[in-house]
């Protein structure tokens, strides 16, 4: 068997991270013309076979912020565990906390690992979940089917 990958973040990384987290929320200021905070946001969650992105958003649906298990860090078949998962939703809490955002609704989307865990860790990292809604597209009736063979 091959080494174990294990995902290690120095100084510098976590610097660079924090780094990150101000600027968006440098952007976020100058993007409100008004003086005050925002206290309730959306988090996206969509989590396919492959990938899970999570991605905050206002009330009124403006991007604040996104992470995705690739962005975090991880690679390959890695991205699509329920544990990726868990760390994007870690760090998008962080940023929530940074920002003042108190309440959240969560809207899920996709079939892969990370939907239990994602809103688990949400939850768990102190942020108030108003609602949770899937809004994963479900096909009504299908395609068209293939016409007749005739031989």
């Amino acid at each position: 068997m091959g080494k174990k990958h294990i995902i290690q973040t120095n100084q510098e990384e976590l610097l660079k991270e924090k780094e990150k987290v101000d600027d968006t929320l440098k952007k976020e200021t100058k993007v409100k013309s008004t003086t005050e905070r925002i206290s309730e946001g959306k988090i996206y969650v969509s989590s396919s076979y492959n990938n899970t992105l999570i991605t905050l958003t206002s009330a009124r649906g403006q991007v604040l912020a996104w992470k995705s298990a690739g962005s975090v860090g991880f690679k390959g078949a890695k991205k699509a565990t329920s544990f990726a998962a868990s760390r994007v939703a870690e760090g998008i809490s962080n940023i929530c906390k940074k920002m003042g955002i108190e309440k959240i609704s969560v809207l899920i989307k996709g079939v892969g690992a990370g939907r239990e865990s994602a809103v688990r860790t949400l939850v768990a990292q102190g942020l108030n979940v108003i609602s949770i809604k899937d809004v994963t597209p479900i096909p009504h009736n299908g395609c068209r089917p293939k016409k007749i063979r005739r031989v």
